[in-house]
């Protein structure tokens, strides 16, 4: 480009409008998704393909056609309405009532259709839906010193630094600045006079410490329905927990008859089997509680799921082993899998807490996932001292 070219302004005969409207649809098509999104959230975060993975799967929804009203052309050159040889007489059978009666077939319906196409969704769009109004309850400052974030601040520039911290805009501006004085309008030659690079300071902010203890029943009790919605369950925990916290440490306990820390991989994957004796996760995560948790230094969350098959001779010491981590928590979850709303010993020992900071959740189907998770984790509510 020479410099008559460079100095040329051209005006287009476009119809600018037309660039307008691109723009338009698919802010629509973006609201659409985000709409599509806020109604299907309850079933989309249940969906197997993503809880079963490793979280960087997509889903496809369902999403009213944006097509607009527009002229189509014939290419088939078929008749249609209005074009027949006019020669029709009186007494031609012109169509069929749709009845279907004698034929076989099945009646038309009469109702409008509309164009559907699915979009996909990736787990974040999802997490970001889902996450914005969660937050752990009752956060409180606990004594600990101030942790430095993973966000740094740029603040200032200067002649001398890293090159991978070069800012580029600068540098050109002052060598520009600098040959132009020399009556040499270009960039180059750069000297290292010209080069400026930015200077940060690390962001030190305090942020509550908080330990979330998850307690699974792998019992033999615990069918693949509702070993699949315990997991679904806290595959969103976790994720809520990483993507909203710095500072939130996270244990895994299963249990059966007896409980036993695992790995988060064991916690999502392993099958287990035998009896049932809830009282061994309470009593595990108490242990480490007073090794790991001083309640001076973190917020305390156990979250527990299971059938409520219990043994019924274990509800009193289940009762009791809940009043010490109550005493020690900002909250205690319990998400009980009831899909056929039997009768269940342990919610029923439960119902008799009378704590704030004691919550509970009966999760019949796979949708309910998305409720008890907006019920634990109520943004803006407090739940007790």
């Amino acid at each position: 480009m020479n410099g008559e070219e460079f100095g040329r302004s051209v005006v287009s005969e476009e119809d600018w409008s037309l660039h307008r409207k691109g723009h338009e649809d698919q802010q629509r098509h973006l609201d659409k998704v985000r709409d599509a999104i806020r109604k299907n959230l309850p079933d989309l975060i249940s969906e197997e393909n993503i809880v079963m993975s490793d979280g960087r799967k997509v889903v496809k929804i369902p999403i009213r056609s944006l097509d607009e009203y527009k002229i189509r052309y014939n290419h088939s050159k078929s008749q249609h309405v209005g074009q027949g040889k006019g020669d029709s007489k009186v007494g031609d059978v012109l169509g069929k009532d749709g009845s279907g009666q004698g034929q076989g077939g099945k009646q038309a319906g009469d109702a409008p259709g509309q164009d559907v196409y699915e979009a996909e969704v990736s787990v974040a769009e999802l997490e970001e839906a889902l996450f914005q109004e969660m937050e752990l309850p009752n956060l409180e400052r606990k004594e600990q010193e101030d942790i430095v974030t993973d966000h740094i601040t740029f603040n200032d520039i200067r002649k001398k630094g890293l090159i991978g911290n070069i800012d580029k805009k600068r540098t050109i501006l002052s060598a520009l600045k600098r040959n132009s004085i020399g009556g040499q309008k270009s960039i180059a030659p750069i000297s290292n006079d010209d080069l400026r690079f930015k200077t940060w300071d690390e962001v030190k902010r305090p942020e509550s410490k908080a330990v979330v203890i998850a307690m699974m029943d792998t019992s033999a009790s615990m069918g693949t329905f509702e070993k699949y919605i315990a997991r679904s369950f806290f595959f969103w925990l976790v994720r809520f927990l990483r993507t909203k916290y710095q500072s939130v440490e996270i244990e895994f306990i299963s249990h059966q008859t007896e409980a036993k820390v695992v790995t988060e991989e064991e916690f999502f994957t392993k099958a287990e089997s035998g009896g049932t004796r809830c009282s061994s996760a309470y009593r595990l995560a108490l242990e480490l509680i007073e090794q790991k948790y001083s309640p001076n230094r973190f917020n305390i969350y156990p979250f527990h799921f299971s059938d409520g098959e219990n043994l019924t001779s274990d509800n009193k010491e289940c009762l009791r082993l809940i009043d010490e981590l109550l005493a020690m928590s900002r909250m205690f979850g319990y998400g009980e899998v009831n899909e056929h709303s039997r009768y269940s010993t342990l919610l029923s020992a439960y119902r008799s807490i009378d704590d704030p900071k004691f919550r509970h959740y009966v999760l019949k189907e796979k949708s309910d996932v998305y409720h008890a998770l907006k019920g634990f984790f109520k943004a803006g509510e407090a739940v007790g001292g």
